[in-house]
This record gives C-alpha cells, sequence and structure tokens, in this order.
C-alpha cells in the first residue's frame, strides 16, 4: 500500500481522535486481572490492540468487542488458563503487548511463548527480562536477548520477590511490566528512572485500588534526579474492574498538529485528546520554535486529564530539544523532524538514543528518508540535526516497517515541490487505520493506493 500527500489548499476544521494506545493497552490488561466487568469505552481497534486481544482469548480472557467498545469478563488473578500448546502468543508488531504480558505471566505462574513480527524481534528484551529473573520469574530470552521470551511455569506457591530496581533508560513499557509483575511480590517494590516517563499505568491502577505513589529523589553521589514508583501489592490480590472512557491518542493527533503547524493558512482543532504532561512534549517543543497553540482542559476522566487542542499556522524558529522533553515527546520524533525541516535555521536533537530500539531504528531510518526528499539532515549517535528553512522536493521514501515514520513522510508532503510517495504504508494500520481519511477530511491532498 502507498501513501500519496502533495501541497495543497490550507487545513481547516476539527478532528477527533482514535482512543490512546498506550492507555487501550493497559485497559485491556487490567481488565483481565480484575474481578468484574470492566467496560471501556473508546478503544483503539488497530493492528497493536488486537494482538493484545487475541493473547488474552488464547489465555481464557472473556471479552466482547461492540465498535470500539470493550467489555471485559475479569475473574481475577487465578482465573487465566495457559494457551493451547505449543502455549505460543502472537504480539504481532507489538512491543507494549509483549512487555505487559511478560510482566502478566510473571506474576501467574503460567508458561508462554512471546513472539512476533521480524520487527518486534529486533526490540531489545534484556531490559525486562533481567529484573524479573530478579525477581524470581523463570523466563528465557534468544542469545541476543530479543524475542521470542519463554516463561516458565512457576508453582503457585512460589511468590515473586519484591523489586528495588533502578531502569538504565526511562521506559514506560519497562516500568509497566514490572508493576504488573510486582502486584503479585511478598512486599512494595520500587523503581528508579532517570526521566519522567509515561504513568498511564500508575493512574490506571490507583483506579483500580492498587497503592501507587510517585516521587522524586535526588542522590549525593550520583548528580541526578530519579523519578521514583513505589507499588505496594493489594492484600487480597484484587483488582477492581474498570468503567472508563479513554482519551484521544495525543500521539496519533501529533501528526495533526504538525500538519497544521508548518501548512501556511491552516488552523485545526483536535477534540478530546488525552492532556498527561508525561505525554505533552511536542507542545512544549514546538513552542519553542514559535507555534501558535492553544489547550483548553476540560475534563478529567479516571485520571487522565482530556482537552482540546488548537493549532494556527504560523513560522517556525529552529530549537534545541534534550533532556527530560525527549522521554515526554518520544514518539513524536518523527513528525517533529518534519516541522523541523520547515523551521528557519537548525534543530538539533540529542539524548535521544531510545529512538533507534522503536519500531525501526528511528534516527537512522528518519534521516535516511528525509535525505531522500532533499531535506539536509545529520544522523548522530543520540540523535540528529536538521537544517530547514526550504520546502522539500518530494520523491518516493520507504516505511520501514514504522507506523509513525509512515505518517510523518506523509505530512511532509503537505509542504513539498512534488508528491511524496509513502511505500510500504500498510504500516499505519496498526494504529491509525483512519489516519488518511481524517487528513483529507481537513482539506489536504492526500490518497491511498493499494
Amino acid at each position: 500500500m502507498k501513501i500519496i500527500s502533495a501541497p495543497g489548499r490550507p487545513l481547516s476544521g476539527s478532528v477527533s481522535l482514535p482512543g490512546d494506545k498506550s492507555i487501550s493497552h493497559r485497559a485491556a490488561l487490567f481488565a483481565a486481572l480484575a474481578e468484574g466487568e470492566s467496560r471501556i469505552e473508546n478503544l483503539l481497534v488497530a493492528g497493536v490492540t488486537e494482538a493484545m486481544l487475541k493473547a488474552l482469548a488464547d489465555l481464557g480472557v472473556r471479552w466482547e468487542l461492540d465498535g470500539n467498545r470493550l467489555i471485559v469478563q475479569g475473574r481475577g488473578f487465578n482465573s487465566w488458563v495457559q494457551p493451547p500448546e505449543p502455549f505460543f502468543l502472537d504480539c504481532g508488531n507489538s512491543g507494549t503487548t509483549m512487555r505487559l504480558l511478560a510482566g502478566a505471566l510473571a506474576a501467574l505462574g503460567l508458561p508462554a511463548v512471546l513472539d512476533g513480527s521480524p520487527g518486534l524481534r529486533r526490540r531489545p528484551m534484556k531490559r525486562i527480562v533481567a529484573p524479573l529473573r530478579a525477581m524470581g520469574a523463570p523466563i528465557q530470552a534468544s542469545p541476543d536477548t530479543t524475542a521470542p521470551l519463554r516463561v516458565e511455569a512457576r508453582s503457585q506457591d512460589r511468590i515473586l520477590d519484591a523489586l528495588d530496581y533502578t531502569l538504565p533508560v526511562a521506559s514506560a513499557q519497562v516500568k509497566s511490566c514490572l508493576l504488573v509483575a510486582a502486584l503479585a511480590a511478598d512486599g512494595p517494590s520500587v523503581l528508579r528512572e532517570p526521566g519522567p516517563s509515561r504513568d498511564h499505568s500508575e493512574r490506571m491502577l490507583r483506579s483500580m485500588g492498587v497503592s501507587v505513589t510517585s516521587t522524586s529523589e535526588r542522590s549525593n553521589l550520583i548528580p541526578n534526579t530519579y523519578y521514583v514508583t513505589r507499588l505496594d501489592p493489594p492484600r487480597p490480590l484484587r483488582l477492581s474492574p474498570l468503567n472508563v472512557a479513554i482519551p484521544g491518542d495525543i500521539s496519533s493527533a501529533a501528526f495533526f498538529i504538525v500538519a497544521a503547524a508548518i501548512t501556511p493558512g491552516s488552523r485545526v482543532t483536535l477534540k478530546d485528546v488525552g492532556l498527561n504532561p508525561t505525554r505533552t512534549g511536542l507542545l512544549d517543543a514546538l513552542r519553542s520554535m514559535g507555534s501558535e497553540i492553544q489547550v483548553i482542559q476540560h475534563a478529567e476522566r479516571s485520571g487522565e486529564p482530556v482537552g482540546d487542542i488548537q493549532v494556527s499556522y504560523v513560522p517556525l524558529q529552529g530549537t534545541h530539544i534534550s533532556g527530560s522533553l525527549v522521554v515526554r515527546m518520544i514518539d513524536e520524533f518523527p513528525v517533529f523532524a518534519i516541522a523541523a525541516s520547515c523551521a528557519q535555521g537548525q534543530t538539533r536533537i540529542s539524548q535521544a538514543e531510545e529512538l533507534r530500539h522503536k519500531e525501526s531504528d528511528r534516527i537512522s531510518a528518519l534521516c535516511a528518508e528525509l535525505r531522500k526528499l532533499g531535506i539536509n539532515s545529520i544522523e548522530t549517535p543520540d540523535g540528529f540535526i536538521i537544517n530547514g528553512g526550504y520546502m522539500n522536493q518530494g520523491g518516493i521514501v520507504e516505511a520501514h516497517g514504522d507506523h509513525r515514520l509512515a505518517m510523518a513522510l506523509s505530512v511532509a508532503g503537505l509542504v513539498s515541490q512534488s508528491p511524496v510517495i509513502v511505500d510500504g504504508a500498510q504500516v499505519v494500520t496498526e494504529s491509525f487505520p483512519e489516519f488518511s481519511t481524517k487528513l483529507k477530511d481537513l482539506g489536504a491532498d492526500i490518497r491511498v493506493e493499494i
């Protein structure tokens, strides 16, 4: 499949986004661990969440999906069953599915083999394998500590050990995996991160009756601030069911935010978007470039702030992104790079080496594809430099099996000299099947070819 985009008239109007991908994953899994019926509205229905739902069904969890409303019949921690032989669970292209399920299987003591696409097999899993082993979970990875992961059965009378662990890199997926496992530990677990990763798991677990606290601490020996999460396992081990409406995904909104910010004359409103402060780094980064962005917070749903984002076009200036802001916009760098290419002057991204471990090596792949469009992009070990200020030339680019890269390159076509053709764009269905349709509804010249 190809997405073809080209410059046209200004973008205008409003758009609603699919449910947040991160929250959708957690809601489905946590509902499956709860006792009672959970009702989840505005679930993201896409390839990545379908992988999670299919795996839960293979583990004996009963659920019904009507449009984007998910109803899960949770029966607690002792009701899952081991998947059919050979105990294989297909996680598709979803790192979140693999890491969260690994934590749940470790907590439950159930055997399974977690595997997925070639892209998922390239993603590092040592960062969950090592701490899960420290808790006493019998889990094995391939020799290079990637998938497939094999979780062995554990005796029901063998409780996991509580964990006191410092993550080498701030990661919500790793943290959430360990928090799920920690629910079944023999005491409180403490996790430290060098940056403020997204906290959807903590917020949702609190709403289900779990004691989870978040603080910060500074070491006298190490001149860093650590973000500390402590989970006290509930006794008895019981989670209350969920009744939640998932906000729109700010990572999906990012493509429309940047499209409006770089297309002259545009003014776009994104409705009912999740405004969790650990996820709004892109807004701060664009504001540092001079972008005109207004946020109206008007609700809170299950502990998650929700509101509207209004973006109007103004000329942008280059900036420098590093530090904690990197963690708060880690999924938005592909489309942020498109904004940087349109800004006057140089934009530099540093301390972002984690981008090399996403669905693709997002530093290498992004810079290579931008150069095909005539954009002056320079790869660095921990980020990239973009010298912007001119319209890209258009051309044919590759998605590299990365949904965010495919959508970002499609946005580049809105300000190109000639159309941008994104090959391999079928990967967009992994997270945002309606991407092209919604962008077209705002006035974009964009189409899909099979």
